[in-house]
């Protein structure tokens, strides 16, 4: 080996070393490398674009799964299911204490966004616990706790009473593809 190449080498792993420590450090910092501040809360928030930490506006969204087809999500896409034991004329919730732990009520309040849904078929109803919960064509509307993210569907056929609602206000029986030969004129 010659006496260049010996002298590389070395310089080399020692510039690797530093770039690499570089690149995986993240977060600022303060005197003497001292972690720095993290900035205030929305401090880093660019005008005009809405507050992440927000919470959506209540409300209902018409959605296709693959599984399941049509069904309705709550705003932040969890799908939302109706109950055989409630009441639709007139609406009432017949899960309450226990039941709304793992059915929790899809809250109303304000004005409610309403997407690919019949207006006319989202409406409220007053809880027991005085509070406001979202309707489709009668039917109280409820989150399951266990869906974990958007999209999930474990509470579909629970007790033989929890159903994924559909935009019209019915609810999903099947799970096989039907809704998807009958679309493409199977």
């Amino acid at each position: 080996m010659n006496p260049v190449s010996r002298s590389v080498i070395p310089l080399t792993l020692t510039l690797s070393a530093i770039a690499l420590t570089s690149a995986c450090t993240t977060g600022t910092a303060g005197p003497n490398g001292s972690p720095g501040a993290a900035p205030a809360a929305g401090a880093a928030r660019i005008p005009g674009m809405p507050d992440p930490a927000a919470e959506p506006a209540p409300g209902v969204t018409a959605a296709i799964l693959f599984d399941l087809g049509p069904i309705v999500t709550d705003t932040n896409g969890f799908t939302l299911y109706r109950y055989d034991k409630d009441t639709v004329n007139p609406p009432k919730s017949n899960c309450a204490e226990t039941c709304s732990r793992t059915w929790i009520p899809a809250k109303a309040g304000g004005d409610l966004v309403v997407t690919g849904i019949d207006r006319a078929l989202v409406g409220t109803v007053t809880r027991d616990d005085g509070t406001e919960q979202i309707t489709l064509a009668g039917w109280p509307l409820y989150r399951n706790a266990k869906d974990a993210m958007p999209g999930n569907t474990g509470g579909q056929g629970a007790d033989n009473a929890w159903f994924p609602a559909k935009p019209d206000g019915t609810k999903v029986l099947l799970t096989a593809d039907t809704w998807q030969a009958d679309d493409l004129g199977i």
